[in-house]
């Protein structure tokens, strides 16, 4: 079994969103810690809503490739529009920041609010 972090972020309806993605995530995965939420400024592209942001702790049986491509799934079932620029208004952005407790995304060491949501249920 391996034990992840994903951090979450939307700015389009974020705790329905939210609620929708813990929801399919759970189907498929077991859901181990959930953080609190933080709303959180726009980074880059200031001049939309700001962003709510949290971590969920997850146990899968799928290598990190696999899961990867599942949250990549879940994204587009939310219906993310890949065509907007990179910091644009998301209604989910899932991203592993932690697989097997190694940090695998740099925003960990570069944004306070992903390493407080992650080390939160860490």
């Amino acid at each position: 079994m391996n034990i992840c972090i994903v951090e979450m972020g939307s700015n389009i309806n974020p705790e329905k969103n939210f609620e929708l993605a813990l929801s399919l995530i759970g189907k498929k995965h077991q859901v181990l810690a959930v953080s609190s939420f933080l709303t959180t400024e726009p980074i880059g592209i200031t001049n939309q809503p700001h962003f709510l942001n949290g971590a969920v702790k997850i146990a899968t049986k799928l290598n990190r490739k696999q899961f990867e491509q599942h949250l990549k799934s879940i994204e587009n079932e939310l219906k993310r529009d890949r065509s907007l620029p990179k910091y644009g208004p998301r209604t989910i952005d899932l991203d592993i920041i932690l697989w097997n407790n190694e940090v695998v995304d740099d925003d960990y060491h570069k944004r306070d609010f992903v390493k407080q949501t992650v080390d939160e249920i860490r």
